[in-house]
């Protein structure tokens, strides 16, 4: 793809490196409970280390909105950061200004400092140019290594990118390449997978697939909301029922555009949301009580789908097929996820997925490894398959 990565930049040794990471990582009780974050920093980070330069990271965590706040500081994930680094890593009480530069002064080469909340600045999501002018005085090179922020125009991520030399990350640059091969250059045919709850909050994403895919399969609840635009019962699911007009108007852009939409023939249903509940599978367009609740894919769909990926070369999934989180009712899903995981170890798929959801249906189906690439990066990760330029990653783009 045409953005500049760390083989672009030259003679980084001496040179102190601006590293935009995501580390807003879970904790509780003032420690990480998940460190994944800090474990897909570590390339770019030993990278640079090994090329002799200073690295000096940037990032955010939680919404302190512009102020100081101290439950929100950074310095908490030092010790995590130092242990899956296995090397000292320094703390600076601010992003900018004399804090940040004395400790700059004093790293050695190949050492990292990590600087304090850049959101403790009301100028970072402001794309403040004179934040972002602070920021780059502290730096020779910037380098963005948080695609999951890249749909921010913040000075961190945007702004500081336009007054530096600034590459993508190793992080990045594996992000981009799976996205360009799901969505950019992929090999047909290509297969979409879309699940989730609401059609409302995935409009422009599937206006855009439709018009990209050559097929396309819809789960979760939404799913209910096309049934419904059908005139099929769905009895009492969730559905967006004023949505109707927009379902019917997505199936016809999709018909003209040659794409294969895929709705669930047959469901699960059930009068109650809980583990191991008596559930029964129905065929679309059998009768259903008000208390009957769609919450998954039947036995023939998934079928219908896996014969459908069989055809497929590229898969990009973003959404369950039904309430994974509640057996039985995660079936579908992960009858789904192990016949793209088997595809794909076999060579004959390359799939990709991302956002909401996803990562954690996966993670239950005991895939996530097998795929070609899965995205925690939420909002940027959907945004992209929207079609949407993202600024931080358009700030790296060659021109």
């Amino acid at each position: 793809m045409t953005f500049r990565t760390l083989d672009d930049a030259r003679d980084l040794a001496g040179k102190t490196a601006l590293v935009r990471v995501d580390f807003n990582v879970p904790m509780e009780d003032g420690r990480v409970t998940d460190d994944t974050r800090l474990r897909v920093a570590l390339p770019t980070i030993n990278r640079l280390r090994e090329a002799g330069a200073k690295v000096a990271l940037l990032a955010h965590f939680d919404r302190p909105k512009g102020k100081v706040v101290p439950s929100m500081s950074l310095r908490y994930i030092v010790d995590e950061l130092c242990e899956v680094l296995a090397a000292p890593v320094q703390f600076a009480e601010d992003c900018v200004g004399d804090a940040a530069r004395a400790a700059l002064a004093e790293l050695p080469l190949g050492g990292v400092v990590l600087l304090e909340n850049v959101r403790f600045h009301a100028g970072e999501e402001a794309n403040d140019p004179a934040f972002a002018a602070q920021l780059a005085e502290l730096g020779d090179v910037y380098v963005n290594d948080a695609f999951s922020a890249a749909h921010r125009a913040h000075a961190s991520t945007e702004g500081l990118a336009r007054l530096l030399p600034a590459y993508a990350g190793e992080s990045m640059r594996r992000e981009l390449d799976a996205l360009d091969a799901a969505l950019g250059k992929p090999q047909k045919p290509v297969i979409g997978i879309v699940g989730g709850a609401k059609v409302s909050t995935k409009l422009d994403l599937l206006k855009n697939l439709v018009s990209q895919l050559d097929r396309l399969a819809i789960g979760g609840g939404m799913a209910n909301t096309f049934l419904f635009a059908q005139g099929i019962d769905i009895g009492g699911s969730l559905a967006e029922k004023d949505m109707a007009d927009t379902a019917r108007a997505i199936m016809a852009e999709a018909k003209t555009q040659g794409c294969e939409l895929l709705l669930p023939v047959d469901m699960v249903v059930a009068t109650e949301v809980r583990p191991g509940v008596a559930a029964r599978t129905v065929r679309a367009g059998d009768a259903l009580s008000g208390d009957d609740k769609i919450l998954d894919a039947g036995p023939e769909t998934v079928a219908r789908l896996a014969a459908a990926m069989d055809a497929s070369k590229t898969l990009i999934w973003n959404g369950p097929l039904g309430v994974f989180e509640v057996p039985p009712f995660d079936a579908a899903t992960v009858a789904a996820a192990t016949h793209a995981a088997d595809l794909t170890r076999a060579g004959k798929l390359v799939a990709v997925a991302g956002g909401g959801d996803t990562v954690s249906a996966l993670n239950h189906a005991g895939v996530s490894d097998d795929m070609t690439f899965v995205s925690t990066a939420g909002g940027a990760f959907l945004e992209w398959m929207e079609g949407k330029p993202l600024p931080g990653v358009e700030a790296l783009r060659t021109q």
